[in-house]
């Protein structure tokens, strides 16, 4: 399967300064897809702009003619399915079916505690995944849904005409841990990895590699038990949080041969941050649209 190289573009600029012209920039670099997060707000980002994942997507579809578009991630934190389903499928609508949503379990960031909630455990993260998702897939392929969960209900709820992308829109399921890739197996078209966040202070790039390789060792497994092909899920790599950070970055070799080692392991796609000067995305912009113009030429 060839690789795909795609670009996060995060939603700290106002539209009309700046904002809609990377979007569009994104599609004439010629990249797969461009995501972008969703969050309330994100670590170093927290006091200065931030908008909104679902707006600013809406946006960009009407921007943009052939770019893939979608969240890398959505999560529970702040979302239910039932007003997200209505949001994707109007979204899906708007974009003419090019939308994926990258979806995770979430974490302990700002999110968590926005709505005035105490943070979940572990565990309740999962078990709340494990509710979400699963609901989320009938609100986007059934007219109508009515269930009652233990966190999420769905009352005589309503979605038609459904996605325009059949039967629904894409899952890029994000996961590490047994229930996660259970889940990605079962509901994923994709799967997502930012790789062992273990390693990232201390660990080498060959140790990144080796971990990833058990990552999709794992998955296969999961896609077993669910009686599917391993082959036939797409794997993502969101680049920036293995211990090669903006390495592979700094030059077009460095990206090749990045790209080179990841692809091998069987990822099908790599995302990589749209530059951001003075954070932890700070690299060089005439670099950057290099390695998007240029970069999975030299492997094929």
């Amino acid at each position: 399967m060839s690789l795909r190289l795609s670009t996060v573009i995060l939603p700290v600029d106002r539209w009309h300064e700046g904002g809609r012209a990377k979007w569009q920039r994104a599609e004439e670099l010629g990249f797969h897809a461009a995501y972008t997060y969703d969050h309330l707000s994100w670590r170093s980002f927290r006091d200065g702009p931030w908008f909104g994942a679902l707006p600013t997507l809406t946006a960009a579809a009407t921007a943009t003619d052939r770019l893939r578009l979608g969240t890398l991630v959505t999560s529970p934190n702040f979302r239910h399915p039932v007003t997200l389903a209505k949001e994707l499928i109007s979204l899906d609508d708007i974009s003419g079916g090019r939308i994926t949503l990258g979806i995770g379990a979430g974490g302990n960031g700002f999110d968590a505690t926005a709505l005035g909630q105490e943070p979940w455990t572990p565990k309740e993260r999962a078990d709340r995944f494990g509710e979400f998702v699963p609901l989320l897939d009938r609100l986007l392929t059934e007219g109508a849904v009515s269930q009652k969960g233990n966190f999420y209900t769905a009352e005589e709820a309503r979605n038609i005409p459904g996605c325009v992308q059949r039967p629904r829109l894409p899952f890029a399921v994000a996961a590490t841990g047994p229930r996660g890739l259970k889940l990605a197996a079962r509901y994923g078209q994709a799967w997502v990895t930012t790789g062992d966040p273990k390693l990232y202070e201390t660990g080498t790039p060959e140790q990144s590699v080796a971990a990833l390789r058990g990552q999709i060792e794992k998955l296969g497994k999961a896609c077993a038990d669910a009686g599917r092909e391993v082959a036939g899920l797409d794997k993502i790599l969101l680049h920036g949080f293995t211990p090669d950070r903006n390495g592979p970055l700094e030059s077009l070799d460095a990206f090749v041969d990045f790209a080179g080692r990841h692809k091998e392991l069987g990822f099908t796609e790599i995302v990589i941050h749209w530059p951001i000067a003075g954070s932890a995305f700070a690299v060089g912009q005439v670099v950057f649209d290099q390695i998007a113009t240029e970069g999975l030429t030299q492997l094929a």
